[in-house]
């Protein structure tokens, strides 16, 4: 499954909204963690801001805050704030259509669908935040640079 940049972008800052409670984040300091145009993650924020999921706090040292419940929005509630997840049927001229074939295939799809809102609905930004942590307490040191080339082959 791929998501839209702006999905992407929407759960990012709603996990680093969340592991930062206590304090306000501008869009500056999201986008620059993730490699994020200001202008993209501001529209992205607005859009957060309407569904109530975020609130903006004007002025010097202001930024955005969650103002959600992290243990019962799902990251289902986030990305379909941007996109349609869910059946999307098969095109008029698709290969198939009609055919026995065709429809168990559409109806193998719509399962494939369902699964994935099924999943995205059951994991809370507070579960997702928990595993991000969990990530990065597993990952490797990065290792040291070797200064020495090895020996070309011959």
């Amino acid at each position: 499954m791929k998501l839209q940049v702006s999905s992407q972008l929407a759960v990012f800052a709603m996990v680093e909204l969340v592991a930062n409670s206590d304090r306000q984040l501008t869009v500056a300091e999201i986008g620059a963690k993730y490699g994020a145009s200001s202008h993209h993650l501001a529209k992205v924020m607005h859009v957060l801001g309407d569904a109530g999921l975020v609130r903006s706090i004007r002025g010097a040292g202001g930024g955005y805050q969650f103002s959600g419940n992290a243990r019962r929005t799902t990251l289902l509630d986030v990305i379909e704030l941007f996109e349609r997840l869910g059946p999307s049927g098969q095109d008029v001229g698709a290969a198939g259509k009609g055919t026995s074939e065709g429809l168990t295939l559409h109806a193998v799809l719509c399962e494939i669908d369902d699964t994935v809102r099924a999943t995205l609905g059951s994991i809370t930004l507070a579960t997702f935040s928990g595993l991000v942590s969990r990530q990065r307490t597993q990952q490797p040191a990065p290792r040291p640079r070797s200064t020495s080339y090895p020996a070309a082959n011959r």
